[in-house]
Order: C-alpha cells, then structure tokens, then sequence
C-alpha cells in the first residue's frame, strides 16, 4: 500500500470529501465499492467520517446541512499561506473563508475565474488523504472547464505552476517534476454540463467495481475505457454525487 505522512506539495490533490442527505446510505455504498471502513470524529464535527482504507484515511463524508446543496464530492488541493489573497486577486471567489477544522487543519472553498468549485486545505495535524494509488485511495483530480486557457492562468499564477499540453484538450499543472492535477477543455459533447472539478479513486478491479456500484444503486455515467494512464469509469452513487474510478496499469 502506498502511504503518505509528508504534506502534499503546494496545489497537489490532497483530500476528496462528500456532501451527502443520506450518511448511512453513502456508508454502505461505498463500503461495498470500496470496502471502506469508516470513523465518526464526533459531534463537535457533525458526525463527519473518515472513510478508511486499510486504516488509513482515505476520503471524508458528512450529513449535508443544506437541503438546496445537491449531494457533491468536493476535491481539496493543498494550500499554504497567501492563498486566499491569490484566488481573490486572480479572479476567483471565495465562497467559504478559511476556517480551523479543529487541531486538522484549514479549509475553504473557492470558485475559480470560470465556475468550477474546488476547495483548499491547510494541513496542521492532518495531510488529508493517507493512502493513494492503492484501492480506494486517492488516485488524481482534473478541472473540466469551458476555458482551458483561462484555468491555466488561474492555476499557474495560484500555484507557480506550469501547464504541459498532453493534447488540444488536455493539460497536467506541474511545478518541476511535480505533477499536480490535470485541466481539461470542455467541447460540445459535454453539453450543458458545468465545469467542475473531478476525483479520482483507484480501484483493483474496475469492471467488478461497477457490478457492486450498479447492485447498490449506483449509476455507471461513463462506462469504463482504456488509457494509457489505466481503466477509467465515471459513476454517480444513489444521490448522484459523481466520481471517477481508475484501475491503474500494472507496473512493469
């Protein structure tokens, strides 16, 4: 399993979490995905879990408070000081200001210059994810967008980040060697579908994965594909929060 105790480098994926009506229901859903086990941190934190693999924080659920939020994953990139002050000064919007989770760390939620939703966390005692590129671990994150140029300039200048062209329609944020996350130019068969940003879980099986996710009320939204990067499938759960699954090339 691959582990991670060391903060993320400054704008990496670092944390997915779920906003859900239904806690118990996602719970089980996900469980039989992903076979997670799950710790309640308490009231004080409105029964938030962390959902684990093999232990080890993988992924956050909680209860959503606001009947008018649809049910949503939110991917958290890594923050560090200044940050709020750039998104602000770029373009984008601050719809959560920072706030302490505890002794964890700090989180806030933004909207970049051209509508995509993503949030930012500030570790203290907490990295966010434990686990990544094993199953059900965190595997990548992308924003999909209707002005790949625009999002690059916000994410660049954000992070001092570059972007490298893997096609007309695809970019990897990178800083050096590091590579941070993935913006995606929208065409016209994505219809009306807004920007937005999109995790990714990995996964060990993933034709076996959309059996259990079909079986537990779950939709396949895109059914799996091959690339060079490993099988990839876009699922809705019961309430329609959408995530990516990825089951990743074995190494050779």
């Amino acid at each position: 399993m691959t582990t991670t105790t060391a903060p993320r480098a400054h704008g990496a994926f670092t944390w997915m979490d779920l906003a859900t009506p239904d806690l118990e229901g996602a719970k089980q859903f996900y469980q039989s995905v992903f076979g997670w086990e799950f710790h309640d941190i308490g009231a004080e934190f409105g029964h938030y879990h962390y959902a684990l693999a093999q232990g080890r924080a993988a992924a956050g659920l909680g209860q959503s408070s606001d009947a008018q939020m649809p049910p949503a994953w939110t991917v958290y990139l890594a923050s560090a000081n200044g940050d709020i002050e750039r998104v602000k000064a770029l373009g984008g919007q601050v719809m959560l200001e920072p706030m302490a989770v505890g002794d964890a760390g700090k989180m806030a939620i933004c909207v970049d210059p051209t509508g995509a939703v993503f949030g930012l966390w500030q570790p203290f005692n907490f990295i966010g994810a434990g686990v990544e590129a094993e199953h059900g671990g965190i595997a990548w994150s992308e924003v999909a967008t209707r002005d790949a140029a625009a999002a690059c300039d916000f994410y660049g200048k954000l992070f001092n980040a570059t972007p490298r062209a893997q096609s007309d329609e695809y970019f990897i944020m990178q800083r050096g060697e590091d590579m941070l996350f993935g913006v995606m130019q929208m065409n016209e068969q994505w219809a009306e579908l807004p920007p937005h940003w999109m995790g990714y879980f990995t996964i060990d099986n993933a034709d076996a994965a959309l059996e259990r996710v079909t079986a537990g009320g779950g939709k396949v939204v895109v059914p799996p594909f091959d690339t060079p990067f490993g099988r990839i499938a876009v699922i809705a759960d019961p309430h329609g929060a959408v995530f990516s699954i990825v089951q990743l090339p074995i190494a050779g």
